[in-house]
């Protein structure tokens, strides 16, 4: 069960280069690396996105439901070592996530449609995964890859990261292939997310840090993002 002491604020901001350039410049001597990138500051994410024949998540998004959940998978830098079944749920501007780890061959199982195994998994998650796809007919519907560049500071649990060169490609079923291929899913050239996300208080620091005259908090869905094209 999800309690309003496990959410966190997340606000996003659609900016440019520019603005990331000044943004960086500021945060780098306040906040530390996430201690998970590579050597360049980033790393790569690819997630598969889970919706029904109605489009549920989208529909739920365009109509300003208030709360309401996505299903993905994750993994990172291409690793298959590491993949992460997740369920982001959103009220307003709080979300949670819940995560569960997944096997590469249960994960290729879950594609092929071999599902029973969900059943009896060790992870609450998986089986509640199991019941959604029943109940709702979700259905991977698009894989959204990113690049990230994450910085953390302490007090408030902060996480600012910008996410760049954000692209689609619509489901297949050879998700795990070595070479990927997709196309950019933004209109603008250069456009960027910044993400603020923290626990109870955002600190003044950070707060001044990220106050500019050229950048507005916005909705931005990566997943509706991805899915223009279908």
């Amino acid at each position: 069960m999800v309690t309003n002491r496990q959410y966190r604020t997340e606000l996003k901001y659609s900016i440019d280069y520019a603005d990331y350039l000044a943004l960086r410049q500021r945060l780098c001597p306040i906040m530390k690396r996430d201690a998970h990138v590579r050597d360049d500051g980033h790393y790569i994410i690819r997630s598969i996105y889970f919706d029904n024949f109605n489009d549920k998540a989208i529909r739920e998004k365009v109509d300003g439901v208030a709360r309401r959940e996505k299903f993905r998978i994750r993994y990172y830098n291409d690793d298959y070592s590491y993949i992460k079944l997740e369920k982001k749920v959103k009220l307003n501007n709080l979300c949670v996530k819940l995560g569960a780890p997944l096997t590469e061959n249960e994960y290729r199982m879950l594609l092929g449609g071999k599902l029973d195994w969900m059943l009896s998994h060790p992870a609450p998650l998986v089986r509640e995964f199991y019941i959604k796809i029943k109940g709702l007919q979700l259905r991977p519907r698009v894989r959204v890859s990113y690049t990230r560049e994450p910085f953390i500071y302490a007090p408030g649990n902060v996480r600012v990261t910008f996410d760049s060169d954000i692209r689609t490609t619509l489901w297949h079923k050879e998700f795990l292939e070595p070479h990927v291929s997709d196309i950019s899913a933004t209109g603008t050239l250069g456009q960027m997310i910044l993400e603020v996300k923290y626990d109870g208080f955002l600190p003044e620091i950070i707060q001044d840090l990220l106050q500019t005259e050229r950048v507005r908090q916005q909705a931005f869905s990566k997943y509706r993002a991805c899915r223009r094209f279908g």
